[in-house]
């Protein structure tokens, strides 16, 4: 008996045994594995600007601007599935590209927009964190800008090095956000009337504005030039077309998966702030009055998960902007700085706004319009990269892929002529 105990013994701590044990990774850590670059860029997608414009939206015209979202999300899925397509196939980022590609001062003034871009980013992500952190704690703006600019650069020790890790941490916190809306619609209880929301159409000058914010803040230039660097990796596998499709696939139903979650935020984001506020005497212009608001008509709870979803949205989205602008100066320019210099430098706008008295709202309104005209700079390189055969190989934009790309850029440009000419015209 004892000899068949030791041999079970001995047979149970095998080497080969233990060796073979670590290779099976806990189940929960199976589910990671679905989370890669598109859940980085979907952080993009539903920063603090959306907040401020998608609230602002449903406040002000109730369901009327609901279609936009979803236009823009379908736009903003395109777009990312190009940006992708194109580190996959090429093995280079899209600065990259550029600067490899285009004339000098053609390349320095792309560099100088993606830059100021990534500022606009910036200012919307921290100051959107700092009203969060006022909101839950009762921190004061200047000082919450500095928090949220320190925990975001925490989140970014863990890319690229640890990238993996980086885009896990990120989806989760797109959970949270995604989490938070779906219980403020459910307590909120949206009327039938959400669904005429789907249906194109304005109403006056401001509507329309907004409407181009909302475009602002959900097609992201600065995740296009990121998303290129995130997938330029597949590309090792020089000559083996197949393995680039599969992982171009692969990349393609991550990116319908993470902006569907994100699409879902940001519509829920109206459609709450329309339900709760339809019968609203007072005006709801800034994240302020849309908790206050919030907390009066839905209770504390609601207001809660709007504040923290808020956090996790200013939090995740501030790291993303960052290393998205670090991808932006090392493609165009090829020079690198420490992220803790380039995170110290885009402080300065979010706190310069605040010390000269600019409400904390309409400056993330006014940041997601200027992110707006920064999006046909950032589309007209990408369709052109992705459309030369000799760049892409079969990974090649076949021709109505490039007609439609063409024909969104154009829309977009178009919208934000008319803006611009708006004041002339009035």
């Amino acid at each position: 008996m004892a000899d068949a105990l030791e041999t079970r013994a001995a047979t149970a701590a095998s080497p080969a045994e233990v060796v073979r044990r670590p290779t099976v990774p806990p189940r929960w850590l199976k589910w990671t594995a679905v989370f890669g670059p598109a859940f980085v860029v979907s952080m993009a997608y539903v920063d603090p600007g959306n907040f401020a414009t998608n609230t602002a939206a449903g406040a002000r015209y109730g369901y009327l601007l609901l279609w936009v979202i979803a236009a823009a999300n379908v736009v903003a899925m395109f777009v990312q599935y190009l940006s992708c397509k194109l580190g996959t196939a090429t093995g280079r980022s899209m600065p990259e590209l550029c600067r490899e590609r285009c004339p000098r001062t053609v390349n320095a003034f792309l560099w100088l927009q993606a830059e100021a871009v990534a500022i606009a980013t910036d200012l919307a992500e921290l100051i959107g964190g700092a009203i969060a952190l006022n909101l839950l704690f009762g921190v004061p703006l200047l000082p919450g800008v500095l928090i949220t600019a320190a925990i975001a650069l925490l989140l970014l020790l863990l890319a690229p090095q640890g990238r993996h890790r980086f885009e896990t941490v990120l989806a989760g916190l797109l959970l949270v956000i995604l989490a938070g809306f779906l219980y403020q619609a459910w307590q909120a209880g949206p009327t039938a009337d959400a669904a005429t929301g789907l249906v194109p159409r304005f109403d006056g000058g401001d509507s329309l504005l907004l409407a181009t914010g909302i475009i602002g803040a959900t097609v992201m230039p600065h995740v296009v030039y990121l998303h290129s660097a995130l997938t330029r990796h597949h590309s090792r596998h020089d000559g083996q077309a197949r393995v680039r499709r599969t992982a171009l696939r692969r990349g393609r139903r991550e990116i319908v998966v993470a902006l569907a979650f994100a699409g879902a935020a940001n519509m829920a984001m109206l459609v709450v702030a329309a339900a709760a506020f339809q019968h609203a005497t007072a005006g709801v212009d800034t994240l302020h009055d849309a908790h206050a608001g919030l907390r009066a008509a839905l209770g504390p709870g609601v207001a809660t998960a709007f504040a923290l979803a808020l956090l996790a949205s200013g939090l995740a989205s501030s790291s993303v902007g960052t290393y998205a602008g670090q991808i932006i100066m090392e493609g165009f320019l090829r020079r690198r700085i420490p992220l803790a210099l380039r995170r110290a430098a885009t402080l300065v706008p979010a706190m310069g706004l605040l010390l000269a008295g600019l409400e904390p709202t309409r400056a993330l309104v006014l940041s997601q319009v200027a992110l707006s005209f920064g999006i046909p700079f950032a589309l007209i390189p990408l369709i052109y990269f992705t459309s030369r055969r000799s760049l892409m190989g079969p990974l090649v934009n076949r021709p109505l892929t490039t007609v439609l790309a063409t024909l969104a850029a154009a829309l977009i440009s178009g919208l934000n002529l008319f803006l611009l000419a708006q004041p002339l015209l009035t």
